[in-house]
């Protein structure tokens, strides 16, 4: 079983599977998730809290950061996000891929689109490998 599959079939309890989360594909290089926005996902304002679209990208990240690195888990250090356009329920997909990797570091980015192809928020993040406990 691949990281990438065993993250996903790990997240239904999770965060993942609370958002609503699916998987669309991924490599060691790009990863793309999807997720159908709904009401439950909007702010005051009607349109997708910028939390959900944050933990989405931040999430696609994490996996292309996992797989990248071969490793199990890796944890966030820093997260840059910028808002571009609101994005209304329906449809999300985020695409996600590697920019560096050094060490026990690697950063990736990320974007969510919306089903016209609207550029709602795109993100940069750095990742650190979690040394195994073993």
């Amino acid at each position: 079983m691949s990281i990438l599959d065993k993250m996903v079939e790990d997240g239904d309890g999770r965060f993942w599977g609370f958002l609503g989360c699916r998987y669309l594909k991924g490599s060691n290089q790009e990863v793309q998730i999807a997720l159908t926005a709904g009401e439950h996902h909007t702010n005051s304002m009607g349109i997708i809290h910028g939390g959900v679209l944050t933990s989405l990208m931040d999430q696609a990240m994490g996996m292309v950061a996992a797989a990248a690195m071969e490793v199990d888990s890796c944890v966030t250090t820093n997260l840059n996000v910028h808002f571009l356009a609101p994005m209304r329920q329906g449809e999300l997909v985020v695409t996600s891929t590697v920019l560096h990797q050094a060490g026990r570091s690697i950063t990736t980015q990320a974007e969510v689109r919306d089903a016209a192809g609207t550029l709602g928020c795109m993100a940069t993040a750095t990742f650190r490998m979690v040394k195994s406990r073993a």
